[in-house]
């Protein structure tokens, strides 16, 4: 698919900020890596939070061939893959683990988003999270090894482990904030939490490694998302993140408009830029 950059790399020139910006790249997935990469460049990112999953850019089976060119293409555009979106929730074959893992932190990746444990909601809850457990220990003794780390992501919904904050708070109290991390989604945090919101970010913060920022909103009773600043998310979120010690990735989710439409792209880069210059302001 023939590309060209809606803007100039130097047009959001401007003093380094603490925190490193990057987006979702899942809608961008109909583009070649290297034209990705250039149009995130040219709206000025850091890097990407890239799809190495079933269904990704680039697919676990084929990590070995393919994720050493996604990675070449962002360098040669002076971007990181800052945050390996994967589908890994434990060490086995069938998620092909260590071999994604290995390859992944060859290449210099440093932290990778997990894929959810979900809860059966046919039986209790309690001893559901106690079989989490084993399943994550394992997974952080091989990302230990590899110097990666692992970061889960807040997601609502009715059967989503971490999606109260609190059952995730209880089990990665275990572990060391280094060895795992949260990302945590102020949109779906606004879903779930509501005005609880400041309670449960406070609960889980020693843990947060990365921000995603999405925005919800509800119209007739019905959960849609939109454009940064335009729903639910309070403002004030923004305010309490700059006066706290974060300085890691912050990730921008553009996912309201589709993403396997090939045709959308043009409006999916547009509705990013729009998105990121939006949550800029409510840095400033």
């Amino acid at each position: 698919m023939a590309f060209s950059p809606l803007l100039s790399s130097n047009l959001f020139a401007q003093e380094k900020s603490r925190f490193q910006f990057c987006t979702f790249t899942k809608p961008l997935q109909h583009l070649s890596y290297a034209e990705m990469a250039k149009a995130i460049a040219a709206m000025g990112f850091d890097g990407i939070e890239g799809p190495v999953r079933p269904g990704g850019h680039v697919l676990p089976e084929r990590v070995e061939e393919d994720l050493p060119k996604m990675v070449e293409a962002l360098k040669a555009e002076g971007l990181d893959l800052t945050l390996m979106t994967s589908a890994i929730n434990e060490v086995s074959k069938e998620q092909h683990t260590e071999k994604v893992l290995r390859v992944a932190a060859d290449l210099g990746v440093k932290r990778f988003r997990m894929g959810y444990y979900k809860y059966d909601l046919s039986k209790p809850i309690a001893p559901q999270m106690d079989e989490f457990r084993p399943r994550l220990r394992e997974l952080i003794a091989l990302t230990n090894e590899l110097g990666m780390k692992p970061v889960y992501q807040n997601h609502s919904g009715k059967n989503y482990f971490g999606g109260p904050i609190w059952d995730m708070a209880e089990v990665f109290d275990e572990f060391d904030p280094s060895e795992v991390g949260v990302a945590f989604d102020i949109g779906h945090a606004t879903v779930e939490g509501a005005k609880a919101w400041p309670l449960n970010f406070a609960r889980i913060q020693p843990y947060v490694d990365t921000i995603y920022v999405k925005e919800p909103a509800w119209e007739n009773n019905q959960l849609v998302w939109g454009g940064i600043g335009e729903g639910a998310v309070d403002h004030s979120f923004f305010s309490q993140l700059k006066k706290s010690e974060f300085s890691g990735p912050i990730s921008l989710h553009v996912e309201y408009l589709g993403h396997k439409d090939p045709e959308i792209v043009p409006a999916v880069l547009k509705a990013i830029q729009k998105d990121f210059a939006t949550l800029k302001e409510l840095l400033a």
